[in-house]
C-alpha cells in the first residue's frame, strides 16, 4: 500500500483502492457548499440592493443562511473537524499529503461554534470545493 503516513494513529487519507477517505460524505459536503455559495449570492444581492424596497409584499425571508448552519450543526464533530480541515485545504493552508495534520489540529480546536466559525470564512463553498478538487474530487460531479 502507498499511503503515506498521517501522524494520527488509524487516520489515513485513502483507502485501498486509493479513494479519499475525508470522514465525511461527498454528498455532504456538496450540499453545505451549495447552502454557502447561495449565502453568499443571497448577501451580495442584499448589498446590491436599494435601502427601500418598492414593494415589501415581494420579500420573502432569507434562510440560506439558516440552512448552512443547520447542515453544519447537524453533522457529528468528527465530521465537523473533516469539514474545517478541508476548508483549510481549500485555503492552501495544507496539501492534500498533510491532510492527517489538518484533520487532528481541527479536532484538537473543534469548538462548540463551528457553524460559526466556517460561516465566518469568505467565500467558503468555494474553499470547500478547492479542498475536494486538492483529492481529484470535482463537485459538479457529486450527485445530490
Amino acid at each position: 500500500m502507498s499511503d503515506k503516513p498521517t501522524g494520527i494513529p488509524g487516520v489515513s487519507p485513502q483507502d485501498d483502492d486509493d479513494e479519499v477517505d475525508l470522514g465525511i460524505s461527498v454528498q455532504a459536503v456538496a450540499n453545505i457548499i451549495d447552502a454557502a455559495r447561495a449565502s453568499d449570492e443571497t448577501e451580495e444581492d442584499e448589498l446590491n440592493e436599494d435601502v427601500e424596497m418598492e414593494n415589501a409584499d415581494d420579500a420573502k425571508p432569507d434562510l440560506t443562511g439558516e440552512n448552512l448552519e443547520t447542515l453544519i450543526e447537524e453533522l457529528n464533530e468528527d465530521e465537523q473537524a473533516a469539514l474545517i480541515a478541508l476548508a483549510w485545504v481549500g485555503r492552501g493552508d495544507y496539501e492534500p499529503d498533510e491532510w492527517g495534520e489538518a484533520l487532528g489540529l481541527a479536532r484538537e480546536r473543534n469548538e462548540a461554534d463551528t457553524a460559526g466559525y466556517l460561516m465566518g470564512m469568505d467565500l467558503l463553498g468555494d474553499l470547500l470545493a478547492e479542498g475536494l478538487a486538492a483529492f481529484g474530487i470535482v463537485v459538479e460531479e457529486i450527485e445530490r
